[in-house]
């Protein structure tokens, strides 16, 4: 009866993978701070994929982790073809062909030597323009490696727009955008700082969105929309759901939600120490989402959570 009657539901196709590679290694790499959770090689990668088309995952957002060695002020391995995060969207492209959205995260945090989303100036700060002119060469190299979608996340003024006007140059005009629209200056990204091998000294909080603000998120939303998002993200997740419940009242296009590392952390950590139900944890988080709004949710869980969804039915 609970079941017939109940008003919202998590399926498997709204789910999103994040997943990490990482370059130079043969076997995956464990992330202490994210249990269960590895920085992928090229071959568990393509395994991995291969296990989410199986359980009716949509979709895998890539992560690329350079070598320290290749990192810079620019970011030269976003927008190097042989860079990892390409190199891993063609395998995975080869793996599963279009079994799968396969999408790439278009930002700089990975791949600066010092750990910002965008180029700095000579002060040391965030140069916008000289930004976005690297984020459209991004965005190429990725569309020319496999990516379907797009997932611009640095936050700077008029990216959704800078990158669609290149792909389109380019000849990409059918690679979608999913805007990090209202993205959050977030104590819970810690996790994802390990994940990602990041460089950062400092935070980010001059160019991503300060906690307390709702209102300019949707300020965001507009600006997005306007520059040719064909979806729109609320990240983090659950501390935010009154933003996406607002954001999902008030347009047409799809809306995601980031379960992002820190919420997936607290429950695994918890659940560890025997302090909480885990799966009913992780059923009652997804159904936030869905209750709050989101169309589609990038959940570390997605493969987990659609194998059990399908073994239920």
């Amino acid at each position: 009866m609970r079941r017939m009657v109940a008003e919202h539901r998590t399926h498997p196709a709204d789910l999103i993978l994040p997943a990490f590679v990482r370059e130079g290694v043969d076997a995956p790499v464990p992330i202490s701070s994210m249990p269960g959770v590895v920085q992928h090689s090229l071959d568990s990668l393509r395994a991995a994929a291969v296990e989410a088309v199986e359980a009716g995952v949509s979709g895998l957002m890539l992560f690329g982790v350079p070598e320290e060695e290749k990192k810079d002020a620019v970011g030269t391995p976003g927008t190097d073809p042989d860079g990892i995060l390409q190199v891993a969207l063609r395998a995975v492209r080869a793996e599963v062909g279009d079994a799968l959205v396969l999408m790439a995260d278009t930002c700089l945090d990975e791949v600066t030597d010092h750990g910002h989303c965008g180029v700095l100036d000579s002060e040391g700060r965030v140069d916008n323009d000289a930004t976005l002119a690297r984020y459209g060469e991004m965005a190429v190299v990725q569309a020319e490696a496999g990516a379907r979608v797009l997932g611009p996340s640095g936050m700077m003024d008029g990216q959704v727009g800078a990158i669609r006007r290149a792909l389109d140059a380019a000849g990409h005009q059918d690679v979608a955008l999913l805007a990090y629209t209202a993205k959050y200056t977030s104590a819970f990204y810690g996790p994802f700082r390990e994940a990602v091998n990041s460089s950062l000294r400092g935070d980010r909080a001059t160019y991503q969105q300060d906690p307390p603000n709702a209102r300019e998120a949707l300020r965001e939303l507009a600006l997005d929309l306007a520059e040719g998002a064909d979806m729109v993200m609320v990240k983090p997740g659950l501390p935010y759901l009154d933003v996406l419940r607002t954001i999902a009242d008030r347009v047409s296009v799809p809306v995601a939600a980031y379960q992002i590392s820190g919420e997936y952390a607290m429950v695994e950590v918890a659940a560890e120490r025997g302090l909480l139900d885990r799966e009913r944890a992780i059923d009652e988080t997804l159904t936030a989402f869905k209750r709050a709004g989101a169309d589609l949710v990038l959940t570390y869980w997605a493969t987990e959570f659609a194998r059990r969804s399908r073994e239920r039915l």
